[in-house]
């Protein structure tokens, strides 16, 4: 999609579940009984009353704010068949791991990993048509309730489902990322071929540097960056590019982030992956003046720039002129029609864990939308 006439605006994905939904998402993620007439009837609703709010708020591009999963990453282990091993190993952040008072005080003595992550003790392949296709028919049943808004649905890549769910059965972590991707095809494939743009959300990209692989060298990570893309283009092979767009970050987090691998490192790869729609933060103050990277810089296609505009994690409201120009640098440097006014990452990129407060993430995405409406009178007066 392009911006034609005015900026568009959209967003990264996760919005916040409603208690009534949350102890459904519990009681699925940890295996224990529940009434699924129940739960697709809440779902349904929430999904309905998200999609609503966010035509209400100025968003173009809408989803279902990813509110039927667990985690953006986590919840293939629902999709896919194989994860039936013991939890994985906790995850740590370097630069968390730098500052453990404050990494306490954030997340408390258990990190942030609380969700259950099964560990891969078979081989891996796809199982979840059911929920995906409930999925793509409940959001474009409330998408038809709002004005004209196009659609789209995220799904995690192979890295990053590689990242959250750990392997105890595949040699090598090449080849547990092939299955997947294997695996993960069949999702790609049938959200793309309903209408909806697929988003394939891959922080793996940016993040797994100083979480994964925070022991590799710059050179290693991008050699793992690389096999990370040949696996995303793979499973995307039989997808128009234009149907696709990718998100990454360094971590939906409020973290110093002063272990972030910096996208001068890894652009040159990103422009490598198939989908043409590129989101990545634009807002996170360790990232925001890489926007200058992007001056005269030839994407070799016709690519479109989702910057994040907002910060996902801190509550101060943006003014919309500061958004206005953030977006008017990425306006300069690629052109006004290929650049997609977003988000840096979701409200909620794990249930039950909300990084803003409800209220004012919606007023952050009002402030939003009147900053994308001041770029387009700057850029089409």
């Amino acid at each position: 999609m392009h911006s034609e006439g005015r900026i568009l605006v959209t967003h990264v994905g996760s919005l916040p579940r409603p208690p009534e939904l949350m102890s459904f998402l519990t009681a699925r993620d940890r295996k224990q009984g529940y009434d699924e007439g129940a739960f697709r009837a809440c779902l349904t609703q929430a999904v309905k009353d998200a999609v609503r709010k966010q035509a209400e708020h100025g968003i173009d591009v809408i989803n279902d704010g990813e509110l039927g999963k667990i985690g953006y990453g986590a919840y293939a282990k629902e999709r896919l068949s194989g994860f039936d091993g013991e939890d994985a190993p906790k995850l740590g952040a370097s630069d968390l791991d730098a500052f453990p008072a404050y990494y306490r005080r954030l997340y408390g003595p258990e990190g942030f990993d609380k969700m259950v992550r099964p560990q891969c003790t078979g081989a891996v392949g796809y199982i979840g048509l059911d929920d995906l296709t409930f999925d793509i028919v409940t959001l474009k049943a409330a998408l038809a309730e709002v004005r004209n808004n196009a659609g789209f649905l995220n799904a995690a890549s192979p890295g990053s489902i590689a990242l959250w769910l750990g392997n105890a059965y595949y040699k090598t972590h090449e080849e547990f990322v092939w299955a997947i991707a294997d695996a993960m095809q069949t999702e790609y494939e049938t959200i793309a071929a309903s209408g909806l743009v697929l988003q394939i959300d891959a922080p793996d990209l940016g993040m797994g540097r100083h979480m994964q692989f925070q022991h590799l060298s710059v050179p290693e990570f991008r050699r793992q960056a690389e096999l990370h893309v040949a696996a995303l283009n793979h499973a995307t092979r039989n997808i128009a590019p234009a149907q696709m767009r990718v998100h990454i970050c360094w971590g939906n987090y409020d973290g110093p982030h002063h272990h972030d691998i910096e996208l001068v490192e890894l652009i040159d790869i990103l422009l490598k992956m198939r989908p043409l729609g590129l989101s990545f933060e634009g807002a996170n103050p360790r990232h925001e003046h890489e926007w200058k990277l992007w001056k005269g810089r030839d994407l070799g296609r016709d690519i479109v720039l989702l910057p994040g505009v907002l910060n996902s994690v801190t509550h101060r409201i943006e003014h919309p002129e500061l958004i206005a120009d953030r977006l008017c640098r990425y306006a300069e440097c690629v052109g006004r029609e290929n650049v997609i006014a977003s988000t840096d990452c979701g409200m909620s990129s794990q249930a039950g864990h909300v990084k803003v407060d409800p209220d004012i993430g919606w007023a952050k995405y009002r402030s939003m939308a009147e900053g994308a409406k001041r770029a387009s009178e700057r850029l089409w007066s």
